[in-house]
């Protein structure tokens, strides 16, 4: 199973690529984030964040792609741009019809670090630690866009076993 993590943002979108063997074992293929011009109009942004994501797509062509829902706490201008983004990255995945799974923040903290309320720096040292990966340089965003590919590949093969329908 291939599960590509998403981190949502109109400025950087953190992205991270998962695989979970037959045996459990997780492997980060590839992470990190997608960054645009802040002074470029919302529509140049969005379009250089799907032109982004749509290569990467191309590129492991996972089984399902995972977005961390929208935090409810943010001003209401920052929400409405970030919902602009989320339904870009929404386009171009469901236009290659793949499979789109949602998880609060809260679950992907506890299939993360086993509690809804980690702190940021918790999930990050889990992150590391289930992914074997050594103390390199890691954007916040990417980090929270592995966690978030961790908690759907947890999931989705528990679901499997439990005789769900998901792949």
């Amino acid at each position: 199973m291939l599960v590509l993590g998403i981190d949502p943002g109109s400025r950087h979108t953190g992205f991270g690529v998962v695989r979970r063997s037959g045996s459990g074992q997780l492997e980060a293929l590839d992470f990190g984030r997608f960054t645009v011009d802040a002074e470029a109009p919302l529509p140049v942004r969005l379009g250089l964040l799907v032109r982004d994501l749509e290569e990467l797509l191309a590129e492991f062509e996972p089984t399902a792609v995972a977005i961390e829902s929208t935090f409810l706490g943010m001003n209401p201008r920052s929400l409405i741009v970030l919902a602009q983004a989320r339904g870009a990255i929404l386009g171009a995945v469901g236009r290659r019809g793949i499979e789109v799974v949602e998880y609060t923040p809260a679950e992907v903290k506890s299939a993360v670090a086993g509690h809804g309320r980690a702190e940021k720096g918790q999930v990050e040292r889990m992150v590391r630690m289930l992914l074997s990966l050594a103390e390199e340089s890691m954007h916040e965003d990417a980090s929270d866009a592995l966690a978030v590919a961790i908690c759907c590949a947890q999931r989705l093969s528990f679901e499997t076993l439990a005789g769900g329908s998901r792949p």
